[in-house]
């Protein structure tokens, strides 16, 4: 899988929303200023050569579809982001959060419990 640029991936999000859609969909869902439709439906191009969206036809018009979920992308990019920031360590991860104080004790705590969760539940 490939990294998406910021424009690729705001489009992309659209595609997810919509599950289906035109590009029309998609540009009359942006805020303002909206982007020209040609500048939409070339990023649309792009995100189908890099295998995000497959499209089928209907009539002179395509309809656009995800062939990568958000799910996947999500783990994709997060995993990226730790290993390009922090090594790979998920530890050092929540570390540096907890430190910018973006996650509070009660966050941490949620954590754990969830991963506790998980812990038992993969032993089932």
């Amino acid at each position: 899988m490939q990294e998406l640029t910021k424009a690729e991936e705001e489009v992309m999000h659209y595609v997810w929303q919509f599950e289906e859609c035109l590009v029309r969909d998609i540009v009359s869902e942006m805020p303002e200023p909206k982007p020209a439709y040609n500048t939409v439906s070339t990023i649309v191009r792009i995100l189908e050569k890099k295998e995000f969206i497959g499209h089928k036809e209907n009539g002179k018009s395509y309809i656009y579809f995800p062939l990568v979920s958000k799910a996947e992308y999500t783990r994709f990019s997060i995993k990226n982001l730790i290993q390009g920031y922090f090594g790979g360590s998920y530890k050092k991860a929540v570390s540096f959060f907890v430190k910018e104080d973006e996650l509070s004790v009660q966050d941490v705590e949620s954590l754990l419990e969830q991963i506790k969760s998980n812990e038992s539940n993969k032993g089932d």
